[in-house]
């Protein structure tokens, strides 16, 4: 494809809609057999929240070596294993594709990956790499902000998926930040047997298997170093030039979900003291635990015990972090509980009730290929994640840290589970409108006996009439508390004002009767 070429993501073959839809909306399901054995102890804030409102000046960030770009032309173009495709030309984006070489170290961890999360990694071998880098830029670079969002692509089933471009591309375009998606992990380049229980048995080629016309030169060595190539691809982000379109940028902030929150959890507690690559990390949708270092060759598998194994976020390493985890992430298949942890001057988390891992927002124009036993979970969590990146942007840019937000309540014991109402609906957290004022209950918790897939999609199931008018007399007392719901979640500062119609949209008068 010519440089600066606009384009529009491929069409998903119907042969490849499993494995489509298992890329972006797997992970963490190595944890399901897994309990909160250890309740959800919370760790003490490192300082006060939100007590830093200024910033200093960063030191200096080590010398290391940046990725080497090509632009990738030709094959069947560029290969991207989402279900849901944005057009770039109506906020007048362009799209390209790279490869990114180099020669990458991979780690090992110097003493014990201890529960705080405050892990020494040191190099262990090197091996040369080739990958794949997209970027998705402003066409005009009059146009671009400053920010990069940097997002290690998700391959829960063996496929790259954008998952996060998805949830902010509306922010991103409005805003003029730049996206650039890395192929890291082994398994998206070269294929290979998924490695979560939802895709168990199935088998992938990977973009050379793909299109060996356009991706037949990559060559991803190993997952132990795919922490470096994401750092290398940084650095050469960082330099300017073909990626930016002429400046270097501002700003990089690394984002992660799912399966890609785990690497963003492994990164930021042992790669990011040593290399100081970003300038502040999304982690979405994490699970308990970390994603594994492994050895030369080898994919990393969530079925690993360091997956499984509780780890919290150091929050010492000097950049902001923010945390963003639905109802359905806190319990199993993900155990997110295991990790909570409190906020602190570097770290916020912000844990949405009423959302689950994936939802009909992230399933698009496929929301009924999938038979779960009741409908998906219809939570407007993306509008929720976008809110949070320019969160994230701004503390990053500003020293103004995001607003606290607070926990989903949860029970005592050996095993806790999400405290809900009458109606089933889990307090605490952020409420969006759809939650705050429901007629339908929306929940993390799919239907009785779902499969493992459909455990991640969470379920809606509306309220009974008889439910619907006793909480609303009319149509019109409905709409009033839904507006003023919406208005709360806007200057509480969890939607942003530019998503308030989004959110209005949200609203069903038609079931007040």
């Amino acid at each position: 494809m010519p440089a600066g070429t606009s384009t529009r993501g491929r069409g998903v073959a119907p042969g490849r809609l499993r494995a489509t839809l298992l890329c972006c909306l797997l992970a963490g399901t190595a944890t399901v057999a897994a309990s909160c054995s250890d309740g959800t102890p919370r760790e003490p804030a490192a300082s006060a929240a939100g007590s830093s409102t200024t910033t200093t000046s960063p030191a200096p960030r080590p010398a290391g070596p940046a990725a080497d770009l090509q632009e990738l032309t030709g094959g069947n173009g560029v290969s991207m294993g989402s279900p849901v495709t944005v057009d770039l030309t109506g906020p007048g984006y362009v799209q390209n594709e790279y490869a990114a070489s180099g020669t990458a170290t991979s780690y090992r961890p110097r003493g014990a990956l201890t529960r705080d999360g405050r892990w020494t990694f040191q190099p262990a071998d090197s091996a040369a790499y080739r990958t794949r880098v997209l970027v998705r830029r402003p066409a005009d670079t009059g146009d671009v902000s400053g920010t990069v969002v940097v997002e290690w692509l998700n391959v829960s089933s063996g496929v790259d998926s954008d998952v996060e471009w998805y949830s902010t591309h509306e922010e991103l375009t409005r805003h003029g930040d730049i996206w650039v998606g890395v192929s890291a992990q082994r398994i998206g380049v070269m294929g290979g047997d998924a490695l979560t229980p939802a895709a168990a048995g199935s088998t992938t080629t990977g973009l050379r298997g793909a299109d060996p016309a356009r991706y037949g030169s990559l060559d991803q060595p190993g997952d132990g170093y795919a922490f470096d190539i994401f750092t290398q691809v940084a650095r050469a982000v960082r330099a300017g030039g073909v990626v930016t379109g002429g400046s270097a940028p501002k700003h990089l902030l690394a984002a992660g979900e799912s399966q890609s929150a785990f690497a963003m959890v492994t990164y930021i507690n042992g790669v990011q003291p040593l290399t100081r690559a970003f300038d502040g990390f999304l982690v979405h949708s994490r699970g308990g635990g970390a994603l594994p270092l492994v050895g030369p060759g080898q994919p990393a598998s969530l079925t690993d015990p360091a997956a499984a194994t509780p780890a919290l976020v150091r929050a010492d390493t000097g950049v902001p972090v923010l945390d963003v985890q639905t109802e359905g992430d806190l319990t199993v298949p993900l155990n997110s509980l295991r990790a909570r942890q409190d906020d602190s001057d570097r770290f916020r988390l912000w844990e949405v009730a009423g959302a689950a891992h994936a939802d009909a927002h992230t399933l698009g124009p496929f929301v009924n290929a999938l038979n779960c036993g009741v409908p998906v979970n219809n939570a407007p969590t993306h509008v929720v994640v976008k809110a949070a990146i320019r969160a994230l942007d701004t503390w990053v840019r500003t020293g103004t840290p995001p607003p606290t937000a607070p926990r989903i309540t949860v029970t005592s014991g050996d095993s806790p589970g999400v405290t809900r109402d009458a109606d089933g609906i889990a307090e605490g957290g952020i409420r969006t409108p759809p939650v705050a004022v429901p007629v339908d209950v929306l929940s993390g918790v799919p239907a009785a006996n779902a499969s493992v897939l459909c455990q991640l999609f969470g379920s809606t199931k509306p309220l009974p009439d008889t439910r619907v008018a006793a909480l609303y007399p009319t149509k019109d007392a409905y709409l009033r508390r839904f507006t003023a719901a919406v208005d709360m979640t806007v200057k509480a500062g969890f939607a942003l004002a530019t998503d308030r119609a989004a959110l209005l949209a949200y609203a069903q008068p038609d079931r007040v009767r």
